[in-house]
């Protein structure tokens, strides 16, 4: 078999596979089981690790982290392995950060897909991993704001691919401006000052213990 055909057949397959692996909302999963509200209902409506932080604590919240970091490692990981091109393996972090942000089995209605874009680039190396990491933590502590520490991060992105991995540059822009795109809403409120902190209902909550 022709070897493009060969790439192109393993790169629909892979797409189509990561999209429905990136349609498992852990976020409204882990909720269920642990008998916390729907996270597509409560805080901020973001069916995420940040808003299941809000509603449900610590322990919740890094279980849905991990498994929406892995919706982007296991499918681009296993099209590494399967050796694929970089410009496919774009393609298929793209897909499973939609079946993420669109999920088939939840009603379409599903969260940013930072945690699953972040898994999805993390194949590229370490160090890679370290810088993306890194730069959403000092965002994040500093600014308290998770969507712009997840903005700053998709940003800087292509540019730490350029520098460590040039031929992984495009397949990281275009995953960069799918986040960005899907944060535009939390762009406008960011810029219009209404955009909620990351530990606003913890917060609140340590106030009203203060004073009761």
């Amino acid at each position: 078999m022709d070897q493009t055909l060969t790439i192109t057949l393993f790169t629909g397959l892979m797409v189509t596979a990561a999209y429905v692996f990136g349609s498992i909302s852990s976020a409204v999963l882990i909720c269920r089981i642990v008998g916390l509200p729907d996270p597509r209902t409560k805080g901020s409506r973001n069916p995420g690790a940040t808003n299941v932080l809000r509603i449900g604590g610590a322990a919740p919240a890094v279980a849905t982290l991990a498994f929406d970091i892995l919706k982007g490692t296991l499918p681009v990981y296993g099209s590494y392995f399967l050796g694929l091109p970089p410009f496919s393996l774009g393609l298929i972090a793209i897909a499973a950060c939609l079946g993420h942000m669109y999920p088939v089995f939840f009603g379409f209605q599903g969260g940013k897909a930072v945690a699953t874009a972040l898994g999805s680039i993390g194949p590229i190396g370490w160090d890679m991993t370290g810088l993306l990491l890194g730069t959403w933590l000092v965002t994040a502590v500093i600014g308290r704001y998770s969507s712009l520490a997840s903005l700053v991060t998709v940003v800087l992105a292509p540019l730490y691919a350029y520098w460590l991995k040039p031929e992984y540059t495009i397949a990281v822009v275009m995953l960069s401006i799918l986040m960005v795109v899907r944060h535009r809403a939390n762009i406008s409120r960011l810029l219009n000052g209404t955009e909620p902190h990351i530990l606003d209902k913890t917060q609140r909550k340590r106030k009203k213990a203060k004073t009761d």
